[in-house]
């Protein structure tokens, strides 16, 4: 019998990371033999208002961290801070730097080459993991700067204020449906694919809304639980969970969904 095939071979899956991101997803996929169909569900734009943002930035010495939730909220503080002429490095006014999980920190020292990220979790790359994080350190009474998206959700902000920390949440972007993403999904139904790969439940959301109907029953995989409840939401049948929340967990966990076929002698 000879060798068998790649996980993936064969596989059409469907990314809607949005492209920026996407490119290391995208790799490890078509590394596997995979057809990978990119259909990103959401773009970064702006928030409404910006004065929050801008003013927390000019007070940094007033926190005590920069908690940073994702790297789009990293790339949303650095672009903020050129805007404003200010030093991109953080910790040199004051704060040090924490971060959800091992993407975002790249992003991070990407970001910011002068800043060290002193806090991250050890394996649970979530909300939840961030918190526990702190609760090793002590949080009570530390001041905290949470950049977030529009749509962001109250857990780790809640989780923090549960530990004693000051928080204050500033919209640093908005999570907007990209120009023609209900066209873009009606090709990719039409063609048809084995899985959606989602990593946020902003891009469940954009996602499920465009295919309407059409979205309950659909095969997706999904980068940890916040985004596999909101894929359960939406109605997707969620067949595999990245464990640990990263694009390799997801690579991971899209393998042993589709194990290897031997191939024929």
């Amino acid at each position: 019998m000879s060798p068998p095939l790649g996980g993936l071979s064969g596989r059409r899956i469907v990314v809607t990371r949005r492209s920026g991101q996407a490119s290391g997803l995208v790799r490890f996929l078509a590394e596997r033999g995979a057809t990978v169909l990119e259909v990103p569900a959401i773009e970064i734009a702006p928030p409404a208002d910006l004065g929050p943002l801008d003013e927390a930035l000019r007070g940094l010495h007033r926190f005590d961290w920069v908690v940073f939730p994702s790297a789009n909220a990293v790339s949303a503080v650095r672009e903020r801070l050129l805007a404003l002429g200010l030093p991109c490095a953080l910790s040199g006014r004051g704060p040090r730097l924490a971060s959800v999980g091992p993407a975002t920190s790249e992003a991070i020292r990407a970001a910011f080459p002068d800043d060290v990220v002193e806090l991250e979790p050890e394996a649970d790359f979530r909300a939840a993991g961030l918190v526990r994080a702190f609760a090793a350190r002590g949080g009570a009474g530390c001041r905290i700067l949470l950049p977030v998206s529009t749509r962001a959700r109250e857990e780790l902000p809640r989780g923090l204020r549960g530990l004693g920390a000051q928080v204050e949440v500033v919209p640093a972007y908005a999570t907007v449906e990209p120009p023609g993403l209900k066209e873009a999904v009606a090709r990719c139904l039409a063609a048809g694919f084995d899985v959606i790969a989602f990593a946020s439940p902003s891009a469940v959301e954009s996602f499920a809304a465009a295919a309407g109907p059409r979205a309950r029953g659909l095969a997706a995989a999904v980068i940890g639980p916040t985004t596999e409840a909101a894929a359960r939401r939406a109605g997707f049948a969620v067949r595999a969970v990245a464990q640990p929340s990263t694009g390799e967990g997801l690579v991971v966990a899209l393998e042993r969904l589709f194990p290897p076929t031997p191939n024929p002698v």
